[in-house]
């Protein structure tokens, strides 16, 4: 690892503007680049549904900016920052993998800079003063207590934390009362945390926060708890971005972390936006598939106006999740079945037609595993070109930039000649339920939807409290285009189930709880934690990549 000075300095970046954290991590304040356009090109990154291994969007991302300095542009990755949820339960670390890391990965998936802590804290304090105005005021005060929505968070994957009572003893407890826990990823702070565009629109949001209503029937904020200044104090250093290096030695800013089966899924806008005033290309990724980060980046993160509309999208597929969604089992992956990619190919269909939904130029890449068989690539190669899309090959993760370079040369090829018409997927006039039903027809290929009844009365609940022209974000699960699990590949005319509805009034969107999802994850039988452990020499061994 070269010295991050060194990094910055590849950058532009002022050593007055960097504030580092060690040798090899800094923030970066973003005054930095205030005075110099966002002239740089966007590149999205997602995939296909994946497998519960994932398909390597983030390895992907990070070859491909090693790749496009090797091809002399000069390229940044601005990526998500790791939840320790998954890097101890079932996913291990998501700093990339093989040849196409950012580094200290250890460091960067374990604790970092702090900010998931800080974010973690704010989100607890509004919980606390929120309890605290219900303990010196009772339910005929500010709030009402069987109103009070705003749970606490966790940067932890604890299923035991789900559903909880609180305030039980003695008076002085506090008020008696059933909450629950959500993971850090899922936090509204989290999503403010993300799509503000500085300090001062952070402090507003976190004000705007709606924590529950009062006996009145309106809606309390954040502000009305006067909590905000004292969560913006909690962040403001967090509010940095941070930058790291890919293993290649390519700038790589990291900062913030919401999921997207949860969330919408995509790092800080001010991350990127400075990556795009210092980079001429700038390669991000945003959570899960098509059907989930990227519908949510175009219809939540660029309606900002921080953010562009992206030159082009990369589209990661694998020939085992092709197979997985052709009906093969996961212990059967590794074994040559052209068919079963054939077959599987249905579901990767769906996601190259949900792109061009957005009218984006597109770029379908396989991403390589020792196990591809020959066969099975050309067999997903005439898939594509019959698809009419274009393709290329990956194979970052063995041989780092240079396994990147063929999918480089296309990115910018597609950039420099395919037609962009970029628009959102609805009007923000539309209902909320209009939107919701628009999502799972267009890029779920849902036949209905269908709302229970808590579901139906919030969303007009809401609309009548004025948040009818925000968008929606759908929490449901990453493994299925539709809300379960089980139903692979490229299911058609089901139902999409929407079983609750929550307002983030902060970060501006209502979120729509589809089927089974939670947002407190748990552990998994046999936990990723498990093989973490740390030598006498202080190195970290065990986190999977």
């Amino acid at each position: 690892m070269k010295p991050i000075a060194e990094i910055a300095e590849r950058l532009g970046i002022d050593t007055l503007f960097l504030e580092p954290y060690g040798r090899f991590k800094a923030k970066i304040d973003p005054a930095a680049a205030a005075d110099r356009p966002r002239a740089g090109k966007l590149i999205l990154v997602t995939a296909m549904t994946p497998t519960p291994a994932g398909e390597g969007k983030t390895t992907t991302a990070i070859g491909l900016v090693d790749a496009l300095v090797r091809l002399g542009k000069r390229a940044a990755a601005a990526l998500r920052e790791p939840s320790l949820g998954p890097v101890f339960g079932m996913k291990g670390g998501a700093t990339g993998g093989g040849q196409a890391k950012v580094v200290p990965s250890d460091e960067i998936n374990l604790h970092f800079t702090g900010d998931f802590h800080a974010i973690t804290a704010a989100h607890n304090l509004l919980a606390a003063m929120s309890e605290n105005r219900l303990h010196f005021d009772g339910t005929c005060g500010l709030l009402d207590d069987r109103t009070l929505a705003w749970k606490r968070v966790l940067d932890m994957n604890d299923r035991s934390l789900r559903e909880i009572i609180v305030g039980l003893g003695e008076a002085f407890s506090g008020v008696a009362r059933e909450t629950s826990f959500d993971i850090t990823a899922a936090s509204e702070v989290m999503a403010v945390f993300c799509l503000a565009r500085n300090l001062a629109d952070l402090k507003a949001r976190i004000g705007r926060i709606v924590i529950g209503y009062g006996s009145d029937g309106k809606p309390v904020a954040a502000a009305q708890v006067k909590a905000q200044g004292a969560m913006t104090a909690l962040l403001k250093e967090a509010l940095k971005p941070n930058l790291v290096q890919t293993l290649e030695g390519a700038p790589a800013f990291v900062h913030g972390g919401p999921f997207a089966n949860i969330a919408h899924g995509t790092n800080s806008v001010i991350a990127t936006g400075l990556a795009l005033r210092l980079a001429e290309y700038v390669v991000t990724e945003c959570g899960f598939a098509s059907d989930l980060g990227a519908e949510k980046f175009f219809d939540i993160v660029v309606r900002t106006g921080e953010i562009p509309p992206p030159a082009a999208c990369v589209l990661v597929a694998t020939l085992r999740s092709l197979k997985f969604h052709g009906g093969v089992k996961l212990d059967a992956l590794t074994a040559e079945n052209p068919a079963a990619v054939e077959k599987g190919f249905d579901n990767l269909r769906q996601h190259i037609a949900n792109v061009r939904t957005f009218g984006l130029p597109l770029v379908v890449t396989l991403n390589r595993f020792p196990t591809d068989t020959d066969a099975e690539g050309a067999a997903f190669a005439e898939l594509c070109r019959r698809e009419g899309v274009r393709s290329a090959p990956s194979d970052v993760y063995g041989r780092g930039g240079e396994g990147g370079l063929v999918l480089a040369r296309e990115v910018l090829a597609a950039i420099a000649e395919d037609p962009a018409d970029f628009k959102f997927l609805y009007p923000l006039e539309m209902p909320l339920a209009q939107k919701i039903e628009t999502i799972a027809r267009t890029i779920y290929g849902a036949g209905r939807v269908d709302f229970e009844p808590r579901a139906r009365r919030k969303l007009q609940r809401f609309e009548a409290d004025g948040y009818l022209a925000v968008p929606v974000c759908i929490a449901k699960t990453q493994y299925s285009l539709s809300d379960d699990a089980r139903l692979l590949g490229r299911p058609r005319d089901f139902a999409l189930r929407v079983t609750d509805a929550t307002l983030s009034a902060g970060a501006g969107f209502v979120v729509a709880l589809c089927g089974e999802i939670m947002t407190m994850p748990g552990l998994p039988r046999s936990p990723a934690a498990e093989k973490v452990d740390v030598s006498d020499d202080g190195s970290v061994t065990g986190i999977m990549g």
